[in-house]
């Protein structure tokens, strides 16, 4: 855990963020005595819940089909 006043908090302040984000603890002293602390936030992980979706949506049966040769043309130009 690296101290550091104020002055040089202002002056570097991105260093100081990007050490925090690399897992360092900094701690902000004004006149020598302890202020603040930086601190990495901690990440959430995201719970994926398979299934939730379940009758709310619809896949057409022809989804994969190929598209017509129309279509393709506009899309290449011709």
């Amino acid at each position: 855990m690296r101290s550091v006043n104020i002055h040089e908090a202002k002056t570097r302040f991105s260093r100081l963020v990007e050490a925090v984000a690399g897992g360092e603890e900094i701690i902000i002293a004004r006149a020598g005595v302890p202020a603040a602390r930086l601190t990495p936030i901690a990440r959430q992980k995201t719970v994926r819940r398979f299934g939730s979706l379940k009758g709310q949506i619809r896949i057409a049966d022809d989804f994969d089909a190929p598209l017509p040769d129309e279509i393709i043309a506009a899309f290449e130009g011709r």
